[in-house]
């Protein structure tokens, strides 16, 4: 029994909380990736899968405290305040431990590490009066907004169709939970042990090898539809994807010509609205022909990833 609350909102202001509270978190989340970033580039390698692998952590560990304060009968009021105020002090002690100054203080000594890296001359930062958004620049913002966009679209299809689908296929209701639980897992492990490879062989060598996981998995998964076939497409597809978000939010911090932060706040807009059309997307399909065929989007946002993964970093510099 779900947690209750003696005077339920109104569904406008329950829309209306919702609403505030989502753009606060897009607000946060580009503060939380632009830091993350900054103290990726006084490591001089990659670290930023890491941290999203510990947000993976943190999604599960805010489910057990839901699961947990519904086990104790906690009144909605009393849950949601003691999470609350337990996250402030955790953001308030973090700040402590922020790095000083400007955002992009050491964005040059990167810069010129990633350009040497990747065989480019170093672009000069972005001055007053400059032209910043140049047609290249358009096209790159737009091909990693694609990119995010496909991450988004596998991050929902793994949390908000799994289940359906393995229900589809006979499963009962634990089993069918699994699905959900097998691609978190194994985003999660992707992320945590991600920056070791992409250190090693670069974001767009290791983009691509994940497309090529996420789409193979998952196509022989639907073309042999069975409840293990599927959890191991889910898992497949969760672990070939588990870097890519992270790469394209770094490669748009790194357009040359763009104001510090611009990049990231674009794709991570467009990211979002990856994850707002998708449901939409094989919903439809779902509806028109079966979700089977709408979760062939898993297989079509692995090639798309093949395809642009060129416009990541090729190489990380030690």
């Amino acid at each position: 029994m779900p947690p209750r609350c003696a005077h339920p909102p109104g569904p406008r202001r329950l829309g209306g909380a919702l609403f505030v509270v989502g753009a606060l978190d897009a607000v946060v989340d580009v503060a939380q990736n632009a830091h993350g970033l900054r103290v990726q580039r006084l490591y001089r390698r990659s670290i930023l899968n890491s941290l999203h692998g510990v947000w993976s952590i943190g999604a599960v560990l805010g489910g057990l405290m839901g699961s947990a304060a519904a086990g104790l009968r906690l009144p909605l009021a009393v849950h949601l305040g003691i999470s609350a105020t337990l996250f402030s002090i955790v953001a308030i002690v973090a700040y402590r431990f922020l790095l000083p100054g400007p955002e992009d203080a050491e964005r040059a000594a990167e810069a010129q590490d990633f350009a040497a890296a990747d065989g480019r001359p170093a672009a000069p930062p972005a001055r007053p009066g400059r032209r910043w958004f140049t047609g290249a620049a358009v096209r790159m913002l737009a091909a990693l907004g694609v990119l995010a966009a496909c991450g988004a679209l596998v991050e929902d299809a793994g949390a908000s169709w799994g289940a359906l689908y393995l229900t589809g296929l006979h499963a009962d209701a634990a089993t069918a939970g699994l699905a959900v639980v097998a691609f978190q897992a194994a985003m999660t492990i992707g992320r945590l042990s991600g920056d070791r490879v992409v250190n090693r062989f670069g974001q767009r060598t290791v983009a691509r090898a994940g497309g090529v996981l996420a789409a193979a998995g998952m196509g022989a998964a639907l073309a042999m539809p069975s409840v293990p076939a599927a959890l191991a497409g889910f898992t497949l597809a969760g672990l070939g994807f588990a870097t890519l978000v992270p790469a394209a939010m770094h490669a748009a911090d790194e357009l040359p010509g763009l104001p510090s932060g611009t990049g990231l706040t674009i794709v991570s807009w467009l990211l979002r609205g990856g994850f707002l059309l998708s449901p939409l997307l094989v919903g439809f399909i779902a509806d028109l022909i079966s979700l089977r065929a709408g979760l062939l989007s898993v297989v079509l946002a692995g090639v798309v990833t093949i395809v642009l993964a060129r416009v990541l970093v090729s190489r990380t510099p030690a």
